[in-house]
């Protein structure tokens, strides 16, 4: 059981590890601005409460003094909930209408380390196991060190999960909103490791025996960290996601409307802002945005320059399938000027029929219908 819990705390570190170098080489912000201070110091904490973690069981004494890894892996934890708490509260608010709140959270920190220290160096003495600070102890001082200090660790968990739901509700932007759904599920996920471990840390004092179950807190406390480090770097790899799912969207469309704009090309070469060059279907891998622009604007200018050959007495069906009938009367039109014969009543020069998009992307959806419904007709 010993070995899994070190491999569970060795996961923590690598996972926190993960996030503090991406972070230093994904963002340059100034050291001045508070939220990045506090992320980095957050991020700094968890590496080396974990990396203790990790590394105590074989640490019996540090500078002399039996079991003070454990004691320096308590108080890192404790800094790292705290700093976690400030990091939320500045990623959600401005910096002069926290800096009470800020102060407090530093100041009743402060006082906690000393506490916790006090009761460690009175509890620690000579022959005290290690196993009496990480499982719990019937020794009233060392019992009073392991609850304050899980009490310590519960009571961000429970702040921070009710302040992020609230914030991702209010704010617009997407990849904060769901960073902040992911900080309140690994809160909820290291609370049940604070109530998990307070279990265990009883467990002694009232004569419980929970045999291989004693390894649930550190499960509970990998996953948490893992889902935490997942979430506070969202806000910078989740825009290059949102990046290159646009790209490949507006590749897809600008495929798909391909059949549909070379035809209205061939008959309309003027529609072109700039003459096609051969592989014109399977290039530009940039300026996607601004090309698709110009092709939805080209389909357009075409689709109105067939309007007097399309027949006025040709209309959809109530029921059908609108794309494919604007595709029908396209071709139709697209051969009756080619014959240079026009219908009798042709069509004003307005926009397609019963169709008015209220967005860019409705427009491509609706366009891309009419291509592919047109690619079909063959």
């Amino acid at each position: 059981m010993d070995a899994l819990r070190t491999t569970l705390f060795a996961l923590s570190a690598a996972s926190s590890y993960t996030a503090l170098l991406y972070k230093l080489f994904s963002m340059r912000r100034s050291w001045r601005d508070p939220a990045y201070i506090a992320l980095m110091t957050t991020l700094i904490l968890q590496c080396v409460t974990f990396t203790f973690g990790a590394l105590s069981p074989n640490l019996g004494s540090l500078f002399g003094v039996p079991n003070l890894a454990i004691l320096l892996l308590h108080l890192a934890a404790v800094a790292y909930c705290i700093s976690a708490q400030l990091l939320l509260m500045l990623w959600a608010n401005p910096l002069k209408e926290i800096r009470a709140r800020i102060r407090a959270w530093i100041l009743s920190g402060a006082a906690l380390f000393v506490v916790l220290t006090a009761l460690f160096f009175i509890s620690n003495r000579n022959g005290t196991p290690a196993s009496a600070y990480a499982f719990g102890s019937r020794e009233p001082l060392i019992l009073t060190y392991l609850l304050l200090f899980i009490i310590s660790q519960a009571v961000p968990c429970v702040t921070i999960y009710r302040q992020c739901l609230p914030y991702a509700r209010s704010t617009s932007r997407a990849w904060l909103r769901r960073t902040l759904r992911t900080l309140a599920v690994g809160a909820v996920v290291l609370f049940c490791y604070c109530a998990t471990r307070t279990v265990n840390i009883l467990s002694p004092a009232f004569g419980w025996h929970l045999g291989k179950w004693a390894i649930l807190p550190s499960v509970f406390s990998t996953a948490g960290i893992v889902m935490v480090s997942f979430g506070l770097t969202m806000p910078s790899w989740g825009e290059h996601v949102s990046a290159v799912a646009r790209w490949r969207r507006n590749y897809s469309s600008y495929r798909a409307l391909y059949p549909l704009w070379h035809s209205l090309y061939q008959s309309s070469p003027g529609i072109a802002l700039e003459p096609p060059s051969a592989g014109e279907r399977d290039r530009h891998w940039s300026d996607l945005h601004y090309r698709l622009h110009r092709r939805v604007i080209e389909i357009r200018d075409g689709w109105r320059a067939l309007r007097p050959y399309m027949d006025r007495a040709d209309g959809a069906e109530p029921g059908n399938d609108q794309a494919a009938a604007e595709a029908r009367k396209i071709r139709q039109a697209l051969a009756a000027k080619t014959s240079g014969v026009a219908p009798a009543e042709s069509r004003d020069n307005s926009a397609f029929d019963d169709h008015n998009a209220q967005t860019f992307a409705a427009e491509v959806a609706w366009l891309t219908q009419v291509s592919e419904a047109y690619g079909r007709l063959g």
